[in-house]
């Protein structure tokens, strides 16, 4: 295994983790367990911070590294910085950047977010998988109920899927967490689970995802990236990267694809 070539990209080392993990000696395991799981801490931790995540010493995750076909973490690290998505500022210095670079009058942001809705729009347009987004609308067609978890920034999302799926009569319960409830033992074998969440990402829809896999149901990912955490729990993952503005992303292309899911499924004839 030592042999191997290096991946060349985040899809190519995930694909061959997820190939090999079955067959590690466990604490090259637990390794490819935590990375599968955290791929967004690669890019800004060192070796002995990725080690004690993973509860392991940092020979075993160095040792983990090359059995990927590294020569070691930093060469690893090095491709998960080339894409490595930003820490996105909180929203007070977002708006002092903005300020900064005299953005101009309304109607000058909104042309500005109009663009960036427009550039959302053409990459979803490239970027999405024909055959995935077909599995995900039979899969949601054929579900017995659909569960909906996204929260933070995804919620409006969540909120619009729960809608429209109720406008269609299309059983459905969106998991929001009001009042700290957690309803995840309500998911049974026979439904599905539509997860959404952006990175920095969400633990609780995480959690809700493993948990919906563990029960048995089918789960249908919306994220912003290959390397999300929730690329371990399904293959039905449908990928949005929406542009932005000031640091502040449109949900152009995102909403776009739940109206475009909502509207197949219901001309199924759920």
């Amino acid at each position: 295994m030592s042999e191997l070539s290096a991946p060349e990209t985040i899809e190519a080392l995930l694909d061959r983790m997820l190939d090999i993990s079955d067959g590690l000696p466990k604490r090259l395991k637990q390794c490819a367990d935590y990375v599968a799981a955290n791929p967004d801490r690669i890019a800004v931790s060192t070796v002995a911070e990725m080690a004690e995540g993973a509860g392991v010493k940092p020979s075993a995750f160095m040792r983990f590294c090359q059995v990927l076909g590294f020569s070691g973490f930093s060469q690893m690290q090095r491709l998960f910085r080339e894409s490595y998505a930003q820490n996105w500022p909180d929203y007070p210095t977002r708006l002092e950047k903005l300020r900064e670079s005299g953005a101009g009058s309304p109607s000058a942001l909104l042309a500005e977010f109009i663009e960036a809705g427009r550039l959302s729009l053409e990459s979803l347009a490239k970027t999405i998988d024909p055959d995935v987004l077909d599995a995900a609308i039979k899969t949601l067609s054929q579900a017995n109920m659909v569960h909906i978890v996204g929260l933070r920034r995804a919620f409006s999302v969540a909120t619009y899927f729960a809608y429209a799926f109720e406008k269609m009569n299309v059983p459905t319960m969106i998991h929001d967490h009001v009042g700290r409830l957690d309803n995840r033992h309500a998911i049974r074998k026979g439904d599905a689970v539509i997860a959404i969440t952006f990175a920095p990402y969400t633990p609780e829809t995480i959690e809700l995802a493993e948990a919906a896999r563990a029960a048995g149901a089918d789960v249908i990912a919306i994220t912003d990236a290959i390397a999300s955490p929730l690329r371990p729990i399904t293959p039905l993952m449908l990928t949005v990267s929406e542009a932005d503005f000031g640091n502040f992303r449109s949900l152009s292309a995102t909403l776009s694809l739940a109206v475009a899911l909502v509207v197949a499924v219901g001309a199924s004839g759920q």
